[in-house]
């Protein structure tokens, strides 16, 4: 039910910005009338499509356990969307041009801040210095759903302790994914393996 909500927010947030950027386009482009037209013509689609966007959004966000995934970067992102959608709304009600390029900003922004996210938690911190250890890689990038235990099983995650996988197989899931579990593609090969090792004598068989 996650991976298939995942896929709908992923959608529903693509055809929320597309709809922004024709709708800014032809507000900075002075074609006030084209606008009204095509705002009139997909205005319950806009409805539909920005109820499903916070929706499947806050949904998400609550099967991320605090202090796992919501870091400051989660509330930055929140605040942008925050501002951007009532930016918008005043915008281009009054077709003021300032206000609606702004919120298009801020909303293609929140994409940008993601992808950082993405990155960072690849590489995990502690003060400033990199840690490269598998048990911080695992921490910073799988307990948040299987547990520093490997037991927790937020979002339908599999109990590690009990996994019947060997290192390869182990691996195999990290890189490439397997049901509700997406591919760790934030981590390099090395790191990816160094995860695998760590669950298969640290956390398998616990």
């Amino acid at each position: 039910m996650v991976k298939g909500l995942l896929h709908t927010h992923y959608l529903v947030v693509t055809l929320f910005l597309l709809i922004y950027v024709i709708k800014t386009i032809l507000l900075i482009s002075d074609k006030k009338e084209l606008l009204d037209t095509f705002s009139k013509k997909f205005r319950v689609s806009e409805m539909i499509i920005s109820v499903l966007f916070l929706l499947t959004g806050i949904y998400l966000s609550t099967q991320l356990p605090f202090g796992g995934k919501y870091d400051y970067l989660f509330w930055i992102k929140l605040v942008m969307v925050a501002v951007a959608i009532p930016l918008a709304i005043v915008g281009f009600k009054k077709h003021n041009k300032i206000l609606a390029a702004l919120s298009l900003l801020l909303i293609t922004g929140t994409y940008g801040v993601a992808e950082v996210y993405h990155k960072r938690k690849g590489i995990p911190k502690q003060g400033n210095e990199m840690l490269s250890d598998a048990k911080a890689l695992y921490e910073n990038n799988c307990s948040s759903c299987h547990g520093n235990n490997g037991k927790l099983g937020m979002s339908g995650s599999k109990d590690l302790s009990k996994t019947q996988l060997d290192l390869a197989g182990i691996n195999q899931i990290i890189t490439q994914g397997k049901g509700m579990m997406p591919a760790a593609s934030q981590l390099s090969p090395e790191q990816a393996q160094a995860v695998a090792e760590y669950v298969n004598t640290s956390i398998k068989g616990q």
